[in-house]
């Protein structure tokens, strides 16, 4: 038990750091259209660096501040209810209990909200606890919203504000090896993400991302229209073309740490009609960097230094 704890520790310290796209826009409402062309700045779980991460208001901010795409992170509850969350279970970093109290580090793991009911876990703030690594954050009263909640509350936002509608670039938070433990298996977890995404009207608009392949693979199968972002990690050390491989199907985009970038990796990627949009960048100068490499687009905490 003890092991099998400490795997699942590593497993959430090495996946869940992540985050990335672009397509042409339609038009809704009053909104201006995005271009193929367009560099593409998203807003890293909204604006993490600035507001609650993967709130409605870190996404109406990361809007306010320009942003072409919303990156965002899904989970699924108790009640198969699909979430914004960049964990299955609740941070310690972010999250005080419904009692005031704060979660406790060697206790996160238990507070699993794939076994929760979702109007349980609204029950918990997420925003009010000071984040001891992005002190920028503003401080206040904050929930983890339903996608559609999301959606919805952008829909509104749009409705009185002139400008392109944004992307949303929604990564499934699963992995092999915790599947029916904090979270569904590929298959399930994707249609629960694709019935909220077709209900709402928004397959123009979104974008898949995965360190796991296997529901990009299951997307690219029974949704093919849908664009994908393949995420790699630092520590990924294989070849662009080994890891298509590995994927079965050319993504839409390609979506590294940002220290794998170089110039050749950005060629080959163009040179196979893949977009190139690294993760997590929070530095001007390295944004930069990026961008004199031909990157197509960014994520970062802080949108405001695009």
């Amino acid at each position: 038990m003890a092991s099998s704890k400490k795997i699942i520790a590593v497993f959430f310290v090495s996946i869940f750091t992540a985050c990335v796209s672009n397509k042409t826009m339609t038009t809704q409402n009053n909104t201006t259209t995005n271009t193929a062309a367009t560099f593409d700045t998203q807003g890293h779980r909204g604006c993490r660096g600035l507001m609650p991460e993967n709130t409605i208001p870190a996404m109406l901010k990361a809007l306010d501040l320009g942003v072409i795409t919303l990156e965002i992170d899904a989970s699924i509850s108790k009640d198969k209810k699909v979430f914004l969350s960049h964990e299955p279970f609740f941070n310690h970093e972010i999250t005080t209990k419904p009692d005031g109290h704060f979660i406790e580090e060697k206790d996160e793991h238990s507070y699993n909200m794939y076994h929760m009911l979702y109007d349980s876990i609204k029950t918990y703030d997420v925003g009010l606890k000071p984040h001891p690594r992005f002190a920028q954050q503003q401080k206040m009263h904050a929930y983890k919203p339903l996608l559609s909640e999301l959606f919805d509350s952008v829909k509104t936002y749009m409705a009185s504000h002139t400008r392109a509608y944004p992307f949303f670039n929604i990564e499934t938070k699963c992995m092999p090896a915790t599947d029916n433990l904090y979270h569904p298996q590929p298959a399930e977890f994707v249609e629960l993400l694709m019935k909220v995404i077709i209900d709402k009207g928004m397959e123009k608009q979104v974008i898949i991302q995965s360190f796991d392949f296997r529901s990009l693979q299951y997307l690219h199968q029974h949704y093919p229209n849908i664009p994908t972002a393949m995420l790699i990690e630092d520590f990924d050390k294989r070849t662009l073309d080994e890891q298509i491989k590995v994927l079965g199907f050319t993504p839409t985009i390609y979506s590294p740490e940002n220290s794998l970038v170089n110039k050749a990796l950005v060629d080959d990627c163009h040179h196979q009609n893949i977009k190139v949009i690294p993760w997590t960048v929070d530095d001007v100068n390295k944004i930069n960097e990026l961008k004199a490499m031909g990157v197509d687009g960014i994520i970062s905490d802080y949108p405001n230094l695009f």
